[in-house]
């Protein structure tokens, strides 16, 4: 469960990821304390995220590209950097009391920074670990994210009381370091080099173009599209089931223990397949919809485990399964455009779901969204589970050209007829992608 902590390396990586992901929860939970107690609207609070995510929806394969050719820790040393100076300065605006769109400035910066940061920082993780361990140490990541997540929170309204707002940017400030320390730290030697991508193959069209060469890869950020953006945002679903601000505490602790749980099983596991990525989509869905018909908080709370167990499974196997089964000079593209799809399915699904809380009830979205998921699950278990040249040949039809058209009648018998070596050659040619990207 452990194995990935046996080098040095990582252990350094996953202290500074825990301090790192630690400080950062504290920041947002000031920033949108800040926000909230200036403006009292809680549609301003969504702005202030809005701002901080929105760079990751419109530049994100382009930051890809870059972490695909550069040397990426380099720019995770710049880019860390950075995010220390600018919750510095947040620090100060909160301070000296500076306008909201101020802040709303610094956090844009902020995410604007971290376009370029992540995939810098997938393309690295993947080097500090070897291919075998790279599911556990991503499986790991998970859990500590959540335990940063639960410190995080639980930790800022402490602070925030005995030292003020301003502290808690000051403390993600020099949480930043911790990550900057690590990296300079590591032994070099015991790195595990990713090959860059070649010349032919730079830029986001080179990317895009292999993303849409490959059935697999659009099937499944398709796929993970839909769970995010229906079965993920459980902050809209969370508040529409709690009748108190109470029970809505008791059930964001539920899904923290949840995804610590579920990050522990995912670490568990020897190889993170697709196969398990269905199986956690498919039992998830079936559970939320079980969630709306479950009778109060406490039942909804209980079935808001697995639930949020599966949802660590699924997001540490798809990463997994982004970065392993495709050309190495193409991780930092594959990570972004998919952080790019979770930032968009949250942008669509969160008033989506929202709204049909309002005018269907709660409990019946949960019921409706928990269906669709699984729908949607259930064909794409169909269609990879389709022999493999009949995959690759839906994926080339479909995303390369258009469907032949039929032969003209007058050559229905014909032994030249011109549609007979096109559908040859396209067999043929999808084939051999096929085996290429398999």
């Amino acid at each position: 469960m452990f194995r990935a902590l046996r080098g040095r390396n990582y252990r350094l990586w996953a202290v500074a990821d825990l301090i790192s992901v630690t400080g950062t929860w504290m920041q947002l939970i000031g920033l949108n304390w800040v926000v909230m107690e200036r403006t009292g609207s809680a549609a301003t609070v969504g702005l202030s995220v809005l701002a901080g995510t929105l760079p990751s929806v419109l530049l994100g394969p382009w930051a890809g590209s870059l972490a695909d050719r550069l040397p990426v820790r380099n720019i995770i040393l710049a880019c860390q950097s950075l995010h220390a100076v600018i919750a510095a300065v947040l620090a100060l605006a909160v301070w000296q009391n500076a306008p909201i769109p101020v802040l709303f400035a610094l956090t844009a910066t902020a995410g604007l920074v971290a376009v370029f940061d992540g995939p810098a920082l997938g393309r690295f993780g993947g080097q500090v670990v070897s291919r075998e361990d790279l599911g556990n140490a991503l499986a790991l990541g998970s859990v500590l994210s959540s335990t940063g997540r639960i410190l995080g929170m639980s930790s800022a309204a402490v602070l925030a009381a005995a030292l003020g707002t301003p502290a808690l940017f000051v403390i993600n400030a020099v949480s930043f370091l911790a990550v900057v320390v690590a990296v300079l730290a590591m032994r070099t030697r015991e790195l595990h080099p990713l090959d860059t991508s070649p010349r032919e193959q730079a830029g986001v069209r080179a990317g895009l173009r292999y993303i849409s060469a490959s059935g697999r890869l659009v099937l499944l950020f398709a796929l993970g599209f839909v769970l995010s953006s229906l079965g993920r945002n459980y902050q809209v679903t969370m508040a529409a089931m709690s009748d108190s601000a109470t029970h809505y505490g008791l059930l964001s602790t539920v899904f923290a223990v949840g995804t610590v749980l579920g990050g522990l099983a995912a670490s568990a596991c020897r190889t993170l397949t697709l196969r398990l990525l269905l199986l956690a989509a498919g039992v998830t869905s079936v559970f939320q919809a079980i969630g709306g018909v479950m009778p109060g908080t406490w039942g909804f709370a209980l079935v808001l485990l697995p639930i949020a167990a599966g949802a660590v499974i699924i997001d540490t196997t798809m990463s997994t399964r982004l970065q392993l089964d495709t050309a190495d000079g193409m991780r930092g593209r594959l990570l972004a455009v998919n952080h790019a799809v979770g930032a968009a399915a949250g942008a669509v699904g969160a008033p989506l779901l929202g709204w049909l809380c309002e005018h269907l009830g709660a409990s019946e979205t949960l019921v409706l969204a928990g269906t669709l998921t699984l729908i949607a699950t259930a064909f794409a278990a169909t269609v990879f589970a389709a022999p493999p040249h009949r995959r690759a040949a839906l994926a080339h039809r479909v995303l390369r050209r258009p469907l032949p058209l039929p032969p003209p009648a007058g050559h229905a018998h014909g032994s030249t007829r011109p549609g007979t070596r096109a559908r040859g050659r396209t067999r043929g040619t999808t084939l051999h992608r096929a085996h290429a990207h398999r």
